[in-house]
């Protein structure tokens, strides 16, 4: 019934894109890039940025929102009408990979995201020693989510390398389930 009604959307051709992930993940610096602003002047998140993108014949709205331990209850607030998750990984940090993959578990189990396609950005893949695409998909358990369709996509949010290619993912995959056309 969901996909039914996201799918009368004919018109519209808008999709609501929520960012999340720890912090220091490299939201903020992924959503800067891809709206060609500087990327130099980056401060953590204390609440959420809303940025609005036309990207392939799509009006993009995507909520980048902080990711400190005691902003992530109150995610939640932002998950109604969520048509694609976006989980900021940072490669280079080992030690909370354990974190990243509870939050992560916690928000597929979410009704309210329920259906969302799922991009994971691996960021920060440009610097020397950082976790494989292979190793945070073992270590974030990925194969074994059944309830959305999911990609992960390295990516560097200083160089912008890939960034579009993980919107075209994003578009594709939602454009699928929610448009008839």
């Amino acid at each position: 019934m969901l996909s039914v009604l996201r799918k009368a959307r004919l018109k519209d051709k808008e999709m609501r894109i929520l960012m999340l992930g720890l912090d220091n993940a490299g939201k903020t610096t992924i959503v800067k890039m891809i709206m060609n602003e500087d990327v130099n002047t980056v401060s953590p998140t204390l609440g959420f940025i809303i940025k609005t993108i036309d990207f392939q014949g799509y009006k993009l709205n995507i909520w980048d929102v902080g990711g400190q331990k005691t902003i992530r209850s109150y995610w939640r607030n932002y998950f109604e009408k969520t048509d694609a998750l976006i989980w900021v990984v940072d490669a280079t940090d080992r030690l909370r990979i354990e974190d990243c993959r509870a939050e992560l578990r916690g928000l597929l189990k979410e009704e309210r995201l329920s259906g969302a396609s799922l991009l994971v950005f691996l960021n920060k893949i440009d610097i020397v020693g950082c976790m494989s695409r292979e190793e945070v998909r073992y270590k974030l358990e990925l194969d074994n989510i059944a309830t959305h369709k999911w990609t992960i996509v390295e990516c560097s949010a200083i160089t912008g390398h890939n960034l579009k290619a993980g919107l075209g993912w994003v578009v594709q995959d939602a454009r699928d389930r929610l448009f008839l056309y």
